[in-house]
């Protein structure tokens, strides 16, 4: 009898631990196809870019409170995904050009962009662990941090208006071309180069 009951219980009979296992490790082929592998940056491009973001902040756009800041958008990307070329140091160099160039109080550039080059360089490794759309919830708070120091800088010397709140809206419309920026700052290094069977990435 105890013969027959043996033989009615089937060997092969699936755990609920190995389906777990099993769907984890589809999970993680499934992310490990998304992945992509990036070619090396050259510096001539990162610089670049900079220089243009740079260039599109000296355009006289007035006070439209949807233009964001693309030098400071720039200034986070290339600290999150190059943080040992793009440092603190260029951030302060960037922002007393532009204390130049605005005839603000010289240094509120550049403190501003050196706390938003320093909250990007801490939380580079958090932010790209997220999605691109993810993403942008960390982008806004370190544009809203830096676009904060810089209002605060205006009111100990009492230069802020009425209605300074508004302005925080470039840090929103910043955050929002996140996406874009990220597509195309990354558009170089995800061209494919020449293929090479004895490679095999």
């Amino acid at each position: 009898m105890k013969r027959r009951l043996l033989r009615s219980v089937p060997s092969s009979a699936p755990s609920p631990l190995a389906g777990g296992e099993r769907a984890s490790a589809t999970a993680l082929r499934r992310a490990a196809r998304r992945e992509q592998v990036l070619r090396p940056v050259h510096a001539p491009f990162i610089w670049g870019t900079l220089g243009a973001a740079f260039l599109l902040d000296l355009l006289p756009w007035g006070r439209a409170l949807w233009v964001p800041d693309f030098l400071a958008l720039a200034l986070v990307f290339w600290n999150v995904h190059q943080p040992r070329r793009v440092g603190m140091a260029a951030a302060f160099a960037f922002g007393l050009l532009m204390d130049v160039h605005d005839g603000a109080l010289l240094g509120e550039h550049a403190l501003a962009y050196t706390l938003l080059s320093y909250g990007a360089i801490t939380f580079h490794r958090r932010i790209r662990w997220f999605s691109v759309l993810s993403q942008c919830v960390y982008v806004l708070g370190l544009l809203l941090v830096a676009q904060l120091a810089s209002l605060a800088v205006r009111l100990w010397v009492g230069g802020v208006s009425r209605d300074w709140w508004l302005s925080l809206s470039a840090s929103l419309f910043g955050a929002a071309l996140w996406p874009l920026a990220t597509k195309f700052l990354l558009a170089p290094q995800r061209r494919p180069g020449k293929r090479d069977d004895t490679r095999p990435l």
